[in-house]
């Protein structure tokens, strides 16, 4: 007869009922019942009721919680799903013959995921228990009863590999075994969960009080051994050659680690979580990242689109260009940021005690035995918990906040260079993190008991090493803005003969030492010289543990900002007879990978002469050259980090930046018209110069692409360059923020509320005339202007530095584009096209489209069909 209660301890592990059942009635012993099922020998048995939720991508039962690339030469089932879904993968889960060495070997020596790289395409359903109502014991240390960690608490996440078997025997050992005394004289003592899994309010209540248990005497024969593993302490083997000489017993065995840092990082989960609980609905830290615009008080829906969407669909009518008057809610934002801080040091606390137990060879005073022999739980808490937490943290789009929260991301760090530089946990930083994407209940729940099936949906993301580089791109970008603003170095054939007399000695005391090193910015170069070392230490570890190929492999997936507008953008292609979907996702991944460049904007000039730049502003720019002002060049360092990977890209809607390498303070914007406007997949080009005050005035902006100055494309775009938006103050209402307010808000702010669905409503007399004749007829007017300039114009005389990112984009759009200029031909009114499209009146007498617009059509459709 089996036992039901067993039955229900294997379900609860990963087994199926019917896997469960056939191992109990084999073995007729729990303990080998786990041993037969974790041994893969039961993977053909599935239940019929439980196949639909825990199979795989694979078709594979849950025993192994397998990933979507495992071979199952021989099975037969599933090998044509299989082959659908092979994309190169590499196999993460090939354990089968892992297991067994790792079983004799000591899994410990083992390194189970050496051949796991870099796929995020994963997707993974894990039956996870749920018990509501846990064991609670009585704790003299705190004057209370605590929880104990159940099992379903012990074993959640994504597994991989043998994971699930080891935290099962460790849990099982420590939880219910009795442990006798190594000197064989009959004594034992009886272990109990409580003892290693109650969960204290604080992690340094859980290790005094560990401590004082772990080690046990012997009360016939005198000899102290660990309760962790049942060995006895000697001091000959703690006091050992450069061995550590801390007698704290909780070293003493890696089985000691494996709980400590199971119950520890499971303490920073739920701390993490609760500390971001009040601003962000449950479940929200699970979801992959979004990142929003910030909310601002009167802000129309339409703003609080992702960054990344861009404008789309209908709008709100009546856009004039008002984000500078729309005020930011800050009441109270210091009592937030007193909260932040609090929660920061709290985490930050946590993560310093949890890291004493990190397996690490660099450890102060020597090497401990779980150091060189981690317990092979080790890297599944990683992956599973502090993943989550990681992973979050390394997510944050804004430089600035993590400078502010300095205290807590140096700790990061630390976990960050302490993992790299162990050979048995460092593939982790090349691993995927598995984010939780849903979660539903299991067809086998029930709601009458207090231990409750869910099935998690898991999804892989971005690594850690991966979510590193991103603040690296910022924090590159900020240290070049916290440079200064320096003209380059002349070769001696541009000095004029007096410079030419002078030594170089003489010429470097001529020039004009630069202090930019005031408090802020030197705190804030501090915080980015902190994130590039320990990109470079984590590197430098996995070169040492995992071989240059590993990191060759990692490098080649990681995000990065090509360093001049000449980069290789014109290769990009969809595959032949490619769906708009994967069009849609080539054009994506271009747009993302160039949207922000460093390149030259200078022109070299006659010798002795300054340089000159390649912007309307190059007399302003010029000026400046070598200006001191550290809080101008804070203010441009903190902008072009969040620039760097916050620019909005879409299919829709796109802002493309060049930024000189030099002179950062010169930049070039090209911002692709929105879908639903009459300004569609059009470029327009702008010219931008951070000027002497920024951030505490606005930037200079002046719009480029005007056919020569012709064209007055919107009431907020004249035809001489003006941008009138409040924003820039060119525009009644209020306007710029000092110290706050920041150039994407003026990109976002054109892109959205300038090129808009009827430009006509931007006037303010006109606001009201939505939908009208004379509406209609400046918008086909503003198309017909659109199509010769910022479209033909564009294509056959591109702006510079753009011309291959307007190519590009055109060529990866010609066959949404072709249909969109057939639709515009149609929706022509006839008439000819005015230079200044406030005098536009409707007619109806006309008939067909104006001749010179068919002939920009065709004249751009065949353009097109040629790239």
């Amino acid at each position: 007869m089996v036992d039901e209660n067993e039955v229900k301890q294997l379900i609860e592990m990963g087994a199926t009922a019917a896997q469960a059942r056939e191992a109990l009635r084999r073995t007729r012993d729990f303990a080998e019942a786990c041993e037969l099922v974790f041994s893969g020998d039961l993977d053909g048995i599935v239940d019929e009721p439980m196949a639909e939720s825990s199979a795989r991508a694979t078709g594979k039962n849950t025993t192994r919680l397998p990933t979507p690339d495992d071979d199952d030469d021989g099975d037969g089932d599933g090998d044509d799903a299989m082959d659908d879904d092979d994309d190169g993968y590499i196999d993460y889960d090939s354990d089968y013959e892992t297991r067994h060495q790792v079983a004799k070997q000591g899994a410990s020596q083992a390194d189970p995921y050496a051949g796991i790289f870099f796929s995020k395409d994963r997707k993974e359903e894990v039956i996870e228990v749920v018990e509501d109502d846990p064991e609670r014991v009585y704790v003299p240390l705190v004057n209370a009863t605590r929880p104990v960690m159940t099992q379903g608490e012990w074993m959640k996440g994504c597994p991989e590999g043998g994971e699930q078997s080891f935290l099962f025997q460790l849990a099982n050992l420590l939880g219910s075994e009795a442990c006798p005394c190594p000197q064989n004289c009959g004594y034992e003592v009886k272990r109990q969960r409580s003892d290693f899994f109650t969960v204290y309010p604080e992690f340094k209540q859980y290790v005094t009080t560990l401590r004082k248990t772990v080690s046990h005497n012997c009360t016939n024969c005198g000899t102290t051994f660990c309760l962790g593993c049942g060995d006895a302490i000697a001091r000959d083997k703690i006091h050992r050659p450069g061995a550590s000489s801390d007698d704290n017993p909780l070293f003493h065995c890696s089985n000691l680690q494996g709980v400590i840092l199971g119950v520890g990082l499971s303490m920073l989960e739920h701390t993490y979580a609760e500390s971001n609980s009040a601003s962000s609905p449950p479940g929200d830290s699970d979801k992959p990242r979004v990142a929003k615009r910030r909310k601002l008080e009167g802000t129309p829906e339409e703003e609080e689109d992702e960054y990344g969407s861009g404008p789309k669909g209908k709008k709100a009518k009546g856009g004039v260009g008002y984000a500078g008057a729309i005020k930011e809610d800050m009441s109270g934002h210091l009592e937030a940021l007193a909260a932040q801080k609090v929660k920061d040091q709290q985490i930050g606390g946590l993560l310093k005690e949890v890291r004493v137990f990190l397996p690490t060879l660099r450890r102060d005073g020597g090497g401990q035995p779980s150091d060189y022999l981690p317990h092979p739980t080790t890297l599944a808490h990683l992956r599973r918990r502090f993943n989550h937490v990681s992973s979050s943290l390394l997510r944050n789009d804004s430089l600035t906040d993590m400078g502010d929260r300095s205290v807590l991301y140096f700790e990061l760090f630390e976990w960050l260079e302490t993992i790299s530089s162990h050979e048995a946990l460092a593939s982790m930083m090349a691993m995927p993190c598995m984010v939780v994407t849903s979660v539903r209940p299991s067809k086998n729940s029930s709601n009458k008991s207090s231990i409750r099936e869910r099935v998690v949906t898991y999804e892989g993301s971005a690594g850690p090493r991966e979510l590193l580089e991103a603040i690296v791109i910022q924090a590159q970008a900020a240290m070049k803005g916290l440079e200064g603003f320096k003209e380059p170095e002349r070769t001696v054939d541009q000095m004029t003969e007096e410079e030419k007399r002078m030594t170089t000695q003489e010429r470097k005391g001529k020039e004009k030492e630069v202090d930019y090193q005031t408090e802020e910015n030197a705190r804030l170069l501090k915080f980015c010289e902190r994130i590039l070392s320990t990109a470079s230490a984590i590197d430098r570890s996995l070169r040492q543990t995992k071989g240059d190929a590993f990191v060759d492999r990692l490098h080649a997936s990681l995000p990065k900002i090509p360093k001049s507008a000449g980069a290789d953008t014109t290769s990009t292609a969809p595959a032949e007879g490619a769906t708009e979907q994967e069009v849609q996702k080539v054009y994506m991944d271009w747009a993302t990978r160039v949207r922000f460049e460093y390149c030259d904007l200078t022109v070299e000039g006659s010798s002795g002469e300054t340089v000159n730049y390649k912007t309307v502003f190059n007399n302003e720019a010029r000026m400046l050259a070598n200006a001191d002002l550290p809080k101008r060049s804070l203010a441009i360092a903190k902008e072009l980090a969040v620039l760097t990977t916050n620019l909005p890209v879409a299919w829709d809607s796109s802002v493309f930046l060049r930024v000189d390498e030099t002179r950062v303070d010169i930049i070039k914007a090209l911002i692709t018209g929105p879908e639903g406007t009459p300004y569609y997949n059009g470029c327009y080009c702008f010219d931008i110069f951070l000027g002497s005050s920024y951030n505490q005035t606005p930037p200079s902006v002046k719009y480029m692409t005007t056919n020569g100055g012709k064209y007055r494309f919107n009431p907020n775009l004249y035809a001489d360059g003006k941008v009138c938006l409040s924003l820039l103050g060119t525009w009644s209402g209020p306007g710029w923020v000092a110290g706050k307010s920041t150039l994407l808000q003026v990109l976002i702010s054109i892109q959205s509320m300038i090129l808009c669905e009827e430009p006509y409503l931007n006037e303010p007399g006109w606001a009201t005339q939505s939908g009208t004749p004379q509406s209609k007829a400046y918008s086909a007017n503003v198309r017909r202007m659109v199509v010769n300039t910022a479209m033909l114009g564009q294509l056959k005389n591109p702006t510079e530095p753009f011309g291959a990112v307007i190519r590009t984009h055109f060529k990866l759009k010609k066959k949404a584009m072709t249909k969109q200029l057939d639709d515009w031909v149609r929706q022509d009114d006839g008439q000819a096209t005015m230079g200044d499209g406030g005098n536009t009146s409707p007619s109806g007498s006309a008939g067909g489209s104006n001749p010179q617009f068919a002939k920009d059509v065709e004249e751009l459709k065949k353009l097109i069909q040629a790239l």
